[in-house]
C-alpha cells in the first residue's frame, strides 16, 4: 500500500483519518524480525512485559534493546500521573525517531483510560489496553499485513476474568515476579487503578502452584507474589481461596526456597494470618505496606481504609512475631488539603514507628480522579519543602536498619557482578537488604550464601563469605 494512502481507525465509535506508511521488516542476522520493548510503571507491567516478548520470541521475533533499531516498539504504558502520560508519550515519540517505518504499540493504563488520545499519537500503530496484552503479537503482525492501525480496549470494569500470561523461560534466573491478581476495588481519591485495570480478579491457585513447580525446575530459588491490589487475592474465585491459604500451599512445596508478596495493605495482617506466618519458613519477612499518609483527616479524603493507629498496629503485629522483619511504605505529600499541621502530624509518625525505607511522592492530580478536582490544592513549592523533609527522615531510618544488621549472619541470594567492581558481587537477604559480597565469583550466581555482615554503607551493607 502506498506512502498517501488512508485507512480508517475507530475509536470509542468515533473514526478519523489517519495515513499509514508501508511497514517493511528488516531482518536481523538470523533472519528474524526485532522487537524492543519499553516499562513504565509496576512490578505487574514488569511481569506483562516479559510475558508479551516470550510470545514474540514463539512467533520467529528476535528481542533487542530498546535502544537500538527495531522493527517493532512495544511500549507498556503507565497512567498512575500526569506526568506518567507525559512519559510514555515521550517514549513513543524516541520509538518513532529511531526507526520511523517501526510498528509502535501502545499498550497498558494510559491506553486503557486514554485510547483515542494515544492513537492519535504519531507513529502509533497498535493500541490495547490492560486485559488483552496476550494478543499483542496478533494485532502487531496484523497491522503491518493489513497496513493499517489496530485497536482493542474493552470495558474493564465488566470484565471479570483473569488473563492468563504466563512466562516459559525467564531472562533472570534468580528471583521471578509471578502474577497472581489483577485490578482493584478500592477506588481512593487519587488513583485511576480502577479504570485502568478493572475490579479485581484472581489467578487461579492451581495454576499458580504450576508455575511455581515451572519455575523451581528452571532453578529459581525465589519468587515474588505480585498484584495490583495482592491482598483480595481469592475474593472472586469459589471455595475458601485467600492470599493467605495459597501461601499455605506454597510452603508445602518443594524447590523454591523464599517467597515474597508485594504491595499489601494493613488490614489483611491479622492475629489469625500472622499466627499462620510464623510458621512458615519460605515466608521472607519483607512487606511493603503502603500507608500515603500518617494523619486520619488525611487518610480519610484519600478514601483509604483504615487509620494510622490501625496500621501501626499492623506494623507492630509483624515486628513481634517475625524475626527482622523489614517494613517499606509509600507517602504522599502535598495532597489537597493537607495542612502545615497534617503533614507534620505525619512527619511524627514515620519518626516514630521507624521504617525501614518509605517512598516518597508528590501529590500530582490525576485527570479522571476525585482528588484533582478536590479544592485547597497545595502549592509545588510546599511539596517540594514536604517532600525534602521525608526524604531526608528516610535516609537515617534506612540507615538505622542496616547499622543494625552490622555484625549479624544472614543468608544472601547472590543476583549479579557488581557494575565496575571487579569481584564484587551483590544480593538481598531475606529481609530485603541489599548486600555487596566481597572477593566473590561468578559461580554464586543464584545461589544463597552465608554471609557475616561487617559494615553498613547507606541503602546497602557489605558482607563477608561465612
Amino acid at each position: 500500500m502506498g506512502e498517501n494512502q488512508k485507512k480508517i481507525v475507530r475509536v470509542n465509535n468515533k473514526s478519523e483519518l489517519k495515513k499509514i506508511p508501508n511497514k517493511q521488516f528488516k531482518k536481523s542476522s538470523e533472519g528474524k524480525s526485532l522487537v524492543a520493548f519499553a516499562t513504565l510503571g509496576c512490578r505487574v507491567n514488569h511481569y506483562e512485559t516479559e510475558a508479551m516478548a516470550e510470545k514474540f520470541i514463539r512467533e520467529g521475533y528476535e528481542v533487542t534493546d530498546f535502544e537500538n533499531f527495531a522493527d517493532v516498539y512495544v511500549i507498556n504504558t503507565c497512567s498512575v500521573t500526569n506526568m506518567s502520560d507525559k512519559k510514555s508519550r515521550q517514549i513513543i515519540s524516541k520509538a518513532r525517531r529511531r526507526n520511523e517505518n517501526a510498528i509502535i504499540a501502545a499498550v497498558g493504563c494510559y491506553s486503557q483510560v486514554s485510547p483515542e488520545e494515544v492513537s492519535k499519537i504519531e507513529g502509533v500503530d497498535v493500541v490495547l489496553g490492560t486485559r488483552n496484552k496476550g494478543d499483542i503479537v496478533y494485532y502487531v503482525n496484523k497491522a503491518k499485513d493489513e497496513q493499517k492501525p489496530q485497536l482493542m480496549v474493552g470495558e474493564v470494569l465488566k470484565n471479570k476474568q483473569f488473563e492468563e500470561l504466563n512466562i516459559e523461560e525467564y531472562q533472570d534466573k534468580t528471583r521471578a515476579f509471578l502474577k497472581i491478581q489483577d485490578g482493584c476495588n478500592r477506588f481512593c481519591a487519587y488513583c485511576l487503578i480502577p479504570y485502568t485495570r478493572g475490579t479485581t480478579c484472581s489467578k487461579d491457585p492451581q495454576k499458580v502452584l504450576e508455575e511455581i513447580k515451572k519455575l523451581s525446575e528452571h532453578g529459581f530459588k525465589e519468587i515474588i507474589l505480585s498484584g495490583i491490589h495482592t491482598a483480595s487475592y481469592g475474593v472472586d474465585l469459589d471455595g475458601n481461596v485467600t492470599l493467605i491459604t495459597l501461601l499455605e500451599e506454597i510452603e508445602k512445596m518443594g524447590g523454591i526456597e523464599r517467597v515474597r508478596i508485594g504491595s499489601i495493605e494493613p488490614s489483611f495482617f491479622t492475629d489469625e494470618v500472622i499466627e499462620k506466618m510464623k510458621n512458615m519458613k519460605k515466608l521472607c519477612p519483607q512487606f511493603h505496606l503502603s500507608l500515603q499518609s500518617g494523619c486520619d483527616s488525611t487518610l480519610k479524603r484519600m478514601n483509604r481504609r483504615y487509620t494510622a493507629k490501625e496500621y501501626e498496629d499492623a506494623v507492630n503485629r509483624i515486628r513481634e512475631n517475625l524475626k527482622d522483619a523489614s517494613i517499606t511504605t509509600d507517602v504522599i505529600v502535598g495532597f489537597p488539603g493537607e495542612t502545615d499541621e497534617e503533614f507534620n502530624e505525619t512527619y511524627e509518625y514515620l519518626k516514630r514507628i521507624k521504617l525501614t525505607k518509605t517512598h516518597v511522592f508528590k501529590f500530582s492530580p490525576r485527570k479522571g480522579t476525585k482528588a484533582a478536582d478536590m479544592p485547597n490544592q497545595i502549592d509545588g513549592t510546599i511539596k517540594d519543602k514536604r517532600s525534602k523533609a521525608l526524604i531526608e527522615l528516610n535516609a537515617k531510618n534506612e540507615g538505622d536498619f542496616s547499622e543494625s544488621l552490622v555484625g549479624r549472619e544472614l543468608d544472601v541470594l547472590v543476583e549479579q557482578e557488581v557494575p565496575n567492581k571487579l569481584g564484587v558481587f551483590e544480593g538481598y537477604t531475606r529481609n530485603y537488604v541489599k548486600v555487596e559480597i566481597q572477593s566473590g565469583n561468578e559461580h554464586m550466581i543464584g545461589k544463597i550464601i552465608p554471609c557475616k555482615i561487617e559494615e553498613a554503607n547507606g541503602d546497602y551493607v557489605v558482607g563477608k563469605i561465612i
